[in-house]
């Protein structure tokens, strides 16, 4: 059995508003027979008749009348789906996914939620805290629609990553420790360290430091959330490598925050998929999100 036209719905409506066929023909700019055609699949699809055609003006059946009342609603909510559809493809209105680890989270996106705010309120942003592996994948599979994630990575035909931030990775030391201006390699190997998961970008990015120095530590502990992290270095419990990713970040009181030697940049990226296949609010917020690019004076 086919399925209920919303097109001969429309036309039932419209000859009971208008009083006749002809009138309904013109105000929905179809031709009569066309009007006939769509009562009559119709009557044929729910085997019953639907209007008294041997009065003037033309009236419902009790079905007729049924689904003329439902037919109201089913048209109403119908014009909202598609005012919704054309507000998301514009921009004006939607829900954008993206994925971010849990430091962009805290100390990157509360600026771009607040443009965001001011220019596009009726966009609804929702921010899931993943790592980069599984940001690639929720774009992939289509559950994501922005990402943020570390670089570099692998050519992806179906994903676009642009540059999006390049900050300083830096020691983050527990508050009662002695420690130089500058943080080496060897002098941070023998320390009780908290690193990142193995999974994570991150841990392999500190990892390669190291064992550009010779060396190959090994973790207290290994877990994947920033705050998480300098709170154990806040009690103590160990030093940590993590990007300087808020500009407030060298007057924290509650630990020492050294720079490198060598240096080692941590770089971000924006990650989508092609431009074509995304809607006007996706756009948007990437448009938003581009205004925040960020790259180190020398």
């Amino acid at each position: 059995m086919r399925e209920l036209s919303l097109d001969q719905v429309r036309t039932l409506i419209a000859i009971l508003d208008l009083g006749t066929f002809s009138a309904a023909a013109q105000a929905l700019h179809l031709s009569q027979p066309t009007i006939s055609l769509h009562i009559a699949e119709l009557e044929q699809r729910f085997n019953t008749p639907l209007l008294v055609r041997t009065r003037k003006p033309v009236t419902a059946t009790a079905a007729g009348a049924l689904l003329a009342e439902r037919g109201r609603k089913l048209l109403k909510e119908a014009d909202e789906i598609s005012e919704a559809i054309r507000r998301q493809t514009l921009g004006i209105r939607g829900r954008v996914r993206m994925g971010a680890s849990s430091g962009i989270l805290v100390h990157n996106l509360p600026a771009v939620m607040e443009i965001l705010e001011q220019r596009y309120n009726g966009i609804d942003i929702d921010v899931q805290i993943l790592g980069s592996a599984d940001t690639l994948a929720g774009l992939t599979q289509g559950s994501l629609d922005l990402g943020i994630v570390a670089m570099p990575q692998p050519q992806n035909k179906d994903i676009v990553i642009q540059h999006w931030r390049t900050d300083p990775m830096m020691a983050f030391i527990p508050p009662r420790w002695e420690c130089p201006d500058l943080i080496t390699p060897a002098w941070l190997a023998d320390k009780p360290l908290i690193f990142n998961e193995p999974s994570t970008h991150m841990y392999h990015l500190t990892m390669a430091w190291f064992a550009a120095a010779g060396f190959a530590p090994r973790a207290r502990i290994e877990l994947n959330y920033t705050e998480a992290m300098k709170s154990l270095v806040a009690s103590s419990y160990g030093a940590a490598i993590l990007p300087a990713e808020h500009p407030d970040q060298h007057g924290v009181k509650t630990m020492q925050i050294r720079p490198l030697d060598p240096p080692l940049p941590r770089y971000t990226g924006i990650a989508h998929r092609p431009l074509p296949q995304l809607d006007g609010a996706s756009r948007n917020v990437l448009e938003v999100l581009q205004q925040f690019r960020q790259i180190p004076q020398d």
